[in-house]
């Protein structure tokens, strides 16, 4: 068998954990860490709790030490020495003889022999002391203290106490730690499974969303916390896929019923003409078709301007200084004498000159003259303003009666772009209304002027682009289209 290649055992286990629930890895995870506590707080417990009864141990045989030392300072020794609480006791002359003792402990040979008694004394600290030599199954803690001429006092207390106690409290702690484990396992399983439960009721909601159902939210939890705020914030994403849905929907309706009517007549004009060749005049047959053809294509390039709008997503193609009082007169030229452009500086207007010959202000050409304080520039794509002033200006053709004034001035921070026209105006519970697209009011299309109602709505979404706002009001007569537009 070809063994693993380096870290191939690894990468497997990684993936076996990632394909793990969220449930069964943070439940996992929290039993790691309480076992890992639970190991250290028992071993803290069981190093605590000997680390205590040595400390008792200890001062018990020194207190008994210090009252023998006493006791053989004044020479009351009794000659049958009894302790209560077990302690062993040995006293021991100069000369190294066992001169009292207690019952149960060899009279004959002392504990620790003179070297040991002598270092003992020095350290000043209790050692162990292995009791068998001395006829005592049990390990001794032995203290050692000086006494008067010469006599030293041995106490010893056995340690099997302590190591019972210790042991004891070991096997409760190995019995009782996997079952603290096992219930604070479950614990956590139950707490995650409840904590994640909202998460799940998410993924059922959504779910549940389909194409049928689209206007249907995610539950929101009652409780503040992150998954509360998930859930709005999911909400609302859904709420905005809905409006953008709707809005494509509409769109894609709209611009069906808007290619109906140009190809229908097409249809119509070439099935007749091809019914009746010979009666047939072609060349108006022809201009019929173009006429309906350019409409198709006017239909076509507003929608390709919506769709890299909606693409874009409300920002201009470029970012470049664009001058409108240079701008503006050259995209108004197309328009010959029924557009006049006036262009006003920071401080003195500048307005288009009448050719000799023809009224004063009557829509005279597209002159400029000279700025009064420098140009006015803005930021943003030179192309999208300009087509901002066509649809402006279409629009304002096909209802004028006399002449369409396209005038720019400075205003503050702003540059100020006005469209008027004296035609018969936009009632103002109409005038927002109009901005949205495929908006035609009734008039306009009972005459069929030739506009899709796209052009309001292109030239709003390229000002908000670029940071501006554009409105209609009313001009007596006619009607006024103001847009606005951040100076650079």
């Amino acid at each position: 068998m070809a063994a693993d290649p380096p870290g191939g055992r690894t990468r497997r286990t990684v993936g076996w954990w990632r394909r793990k629930s969220l449930r069964f890895r943070l439940s996992a995870v929290a039993s790691a860490v309480f076992a890992l506590a639970l190991f250290v707080a028992a071993y803290v417990m069981i190093g605590v709790l000997g680390q205590a009864l040595l400390t008792t141990i200890d001062d018990a045989i020194y207190q008994r030490a210090r009252d023998t030392v006493s006791l053989a300072d004044a020479g009351r020794l009794p000659d049958e020495m009894t302790t209560p609480d077990g302690t062993l006791l040995q006293v021991i002359d100069g000369a190294g003889r066992i001169t009292h003792a207690t019952t149960g402990t060899d009279r004959l040979v002392p504990l620790l022999d003179a070297g040991e008694r002598a270092t003992a004394v020095a350290r000043g600290s209790a050692r162990f002391v292995n009791g068998e030599p001395y006829g005592i199954p049990h390990v001794l803690r032995v203290r050692v203290l000086s006494a008067d001429r010469g006599q030293t006092v041995i106490a010893a207390r056995p340690f099997g106490e302590v190591e019972t106690s210790i042991r004891t409290a070991g096997h409760v702690l190995v019995v009782g730690t996997p079952l603290l484990l096992v219930l604070l396992a479950g614990a956590s399983w139950v707490i995650v499974g409840r904590t994640l439960r909202p998460i799940a009721a998410l993924r059922r909601g959504a779910d549940e969303i389909t194409d049928t159902a689209r206007s249907r939210r995610l539950p929101v939890p009652e409780a503040r916390d992150e998954v509360h705020s998930l859930a709005t914030t999911l909400n609302d994403m859904l709420a905005r896929l809905e409006r953008a849905d709707a809005r494509q929907r509409a769109l894609v309706s709209d611009a069906a019923h808007e290619l109906r009517s140009p190809l229908a007549s097409i249809r119509l004009q070439l099935e007749v003409a091809l019914g009746h060749p010979e009666g047939q005049e072609w060349r108006e047959t022809a201009e019929g078709v173009l006429e309906d053809t350019m409409r198709l294509a006017r239909l076509a390039e507003d929608l390709l301007a919506l769709a890299r709008l909606d693409e874009r997503g409300g920002v201009p193609g470029r970012r470049e200084p664009v001058e409108l009082d240079q701008l503006i007169p050259q995209t108004a030229e197309r328009y010959g004498e029924a557009v006049a452009v006036r262009i006003a500086g920071r401080s003195a207007e500048r307005r288009t000159e009448p050719e000799p010959g023809t009224e004063a202000g009557a829509g005279t050409g597209t002159g400029t003259g000279q700025p009064g304080n420098g140009p006015i520039v803005v930021t943003g794509d030179a192309l999208d303003l300009g087509r901002v002033l066509v649809n402006l200006v279409d629009n304002a053709l096909r209802h004028t009666t006399t002449r369409v004034v396209v005038e720019l001035r400075a205003e503050g921070a702003d540059a100020v772009l006005t469209v008027t026209d004296d035609g018969p105006g936009i009632p103002e519970a109409d005038r927002e209304r109009v901005f949205d697209r495929f908006t035609r009011l009734d008039s306009a299309r009972s005459r069929d002027e030739g506009g899709a109602g796209l052009g309001l709505a292109i030239v709003r979404e390229t000002v908000n682009a670029h940071g501006g706002a554009v409105h209609l009001e009313d001009a007596s007569p006619g009607l006024r289209a103001v847009v606005r537009l951040p100076l650079s």
